[in-house]
């Protein structure tokens, strides 16, 4: 297994997984020039920023700068802030500007104005400590990256495959799209720990984000990540992974979703965590 803490060869594997983050959110675009192109689109202090961090290998968890855009300011800050605290970068300050009464993101729950947020009813009776999430009945450990020598035989090999079934529907229908990537998701949460690579996958917003990108563009979104996947499953026989890559935990169970009876996910749109029922 190469280590990647210490040698040169390890920066770069590093540096790659970030690349291979990016084309899981946004597809196979050219990056040369990406700095100056993006900070000459730039037209807030915001934008500004998702360049910068974006410059600096931070902007992995980030939805292209097209979709970042189409977000209101106080979505923006919220999808930078983790990724510019890890980079000791100042997050600019968002004026108050008038809200719709409710507004929420995809993926996050409602929650009713001036109560507290809300926890999915079936993570009700359950509590967050730290890398664990304790329920009545059983237990969630939070799933970091595997070594190759502990993952599951076959797993790496042609037959593995994504397998997300091709959107159908329209893309303005909101119903459907949701209906549709909740069960994506659903499928390719397990497929990532199956290879591996629990501390690196997206959130349901990256996730929503890549979709509408992939889409918009004329992209076939189950195509691509399963060409995606593909290129993850061939780098794991060579490059080697950190376990994690920060030690940050969700705040509260509000974050967190059960998609099955074994795995849990929390975000907090920039941050992704995955926990494993435990054995």
């Amino acid at each position: 297994m190469v280590s990647n803490e210490s040698t040169p060869d390890g920066v770069a594997v590093i540096a790659y997984q970030k690349q291979l983050l990016m084309i899981l959110a946004v597809g196979w675009i050219s990056i040369a020039g990406a700095d100056e192109a993006c900070l000459a689109s730039a037209q807030s202090d915001l934008e500004r920023l998702y360049c910068e961090v974006v410059e600096l290998g931070g902007g992995a968890s980030l939805p292209s700068m097209v979709d970042f855009k189409r977000n209101d300011p106080k979505v923006q800050a919220l999808l930078l802030r983790q990724p510019a605290k890890r980079l000791s970068l100042t997050l600019p300050e968002v004026s108050a500007t008038p809200e719709p009464e409710a507004t929420t993101l995809p993926g996050e729950p409602a929650n009713e104005s001036g109560s507290e947020p809300s926890i999915a009813p079936g993570l009700a009776d359950c509590q967050l400590r730290n890398e664990f999430i304790q329920c009545p009945k059983s237990a969630y450990e939070l799933a970091g990256n595997r070594t190759l020598a502990s993952l599951d035989d076959g797993v790496l090999e042609p037959g593995n495959r994504l397998g997300i079934v091709p959107f159908d529907g329209e893309r303005n229908d909101d119903e459907a799209v949701r209906s549709y990537l909740s069960a994506a998701y659903d499928r390719y949460i397990p497929k990532m720990l199956a290879i591996g690579l629990g501390a690196n996958t997206m959130s349901f917003t990256a996730f929503h984000s890549a979709f509408h990108t992939l889409e918009g563009g004329g992209v076939d979104f189950s195509e691509r990540m399963g060409q995606t996947y593909e290129l993850l499953k061939q780098d794991r026989k060579t490059l080697g992974v950190k376990t994690r890559y920060h030690d940050e935990l969700p705040e509260n169970l509000s974050l967190c979703e059960a998609i099955d009876r074994d795995v849990i996910v929390c975000d907090n749109v920039g941050t992704n965590w995955v926990f494993v029922r435990a054995n």
